[in-house]
């Protein structure tokens, strides 16, 4: 997908997940493997209040390759459970 189709897919309706997911794609996506990029369009298809859960909550998504791709961006953005 291309990264301006990226950039409006991770423009959610909660800020919250904006201050999420636009730094990922910004400092992080690039250097990502090509399985994780997919990952993270799969992740964008989600709703906003499971998202919210899975990143504010720190609730665990139960498809794991969600959840993969979940855990990368809690550890590139400092939203590691417990924190």
């Amino acid at each position: 997908m291309e990264k301006n189709r990226l950039y409006w897919a991770s423009r959610r309706g909660m800020l919250e997940l904006d201050l999420v997911l636009q730094p990922f794609l910004d400092n992080h996506y690039d250097d990502l493997p090509q399985s994780d990029k997919e990952l993270f369009w799969a992740l964008l298809e989600s709703e906003d209040q499971d998202m919210f859960s899975w990143f504010i909550d720190k609730v665990d998504p139960a498809d794991p390759n969600i959840l993969k791709i979940v855990k990368i961006i809690r550890a590139h953005t400092g939203l590691q459970p417990g924190d």
